[in-house]
């Protein structure tokens, strides 16, 4: 028979409050330590180079856009979030003419980013890019591209470090 399960035990246990007292000591010995907690609107927590956030489209040092609409992104997407329509220029390259990503469908999976052969389709390092309605979650070229060059730095550092570890 084990000690904690005899009864004069549990009476021991109930007459001098040690359940109590051993939380009191747990909290006792937090309140001395440095504090973990973040003031996030101020402060802002480390993201994980993994970090896969909002979708951006990317350029070319020039500003030429780089998606160079293979349609390999919309092939696997496995949610079938991404439609993509091209044309063919003067010059006889393909660029997209229409470009969207529909958010709410999207799973963040990062097989866009993986199936870009140049680099254009990424997942920046926002993730505060809370709505009011689904209509401001269906992201067209413009504010694709938009979001890129808002995050190009940060992406570009991302994509350095990746490719190091690779």
């Amino acid at each position: 028979m084990k000690m904690t399960s005899h009864p004069l035990f549990k009476v021991f246990k109930t007459f001098f409050l040690l359940d109590l007292l051993s939380g009191m000591y747990l909290t006792l010995r937090y309140m001395f330590k440095k504090k973990v907690t973040l003031m996030y609107p101020y402060e802002k927590g480390s993201l994980s180079v993994r970090f896969r956030g909002e979708h951006a489209l990317r350029r070319y040092p020039n500003g030429e856009e780089r998606c160079i609409a293979c349609k390999l992104c919309e092939a696997v997407c496995p949610a079938q979030a991404i439609t993509i329509e091209a044309e063919e220029r003067e010059d006889g390259s393909r660029r997209t003419t229409r470009y969207d990503i529909d958010m709410t469908k999207c799973i963040y999976c990062g097989l866009c980013e993986e199936a870009c052969p140049v680099d254009a389709i990424v997942e920046g390092p926002n993730f505060e890019f809370s709505t009011e309605t689904r209509e401001e979650l269906y992201y067209d070229k413009d504010k694709l591209l938009s979001n890129g060059d808002r995050w190009e730095v940060e992406i570009a550092e991302r994509l350095e470090r990746e490719a190091l570890g690779r």
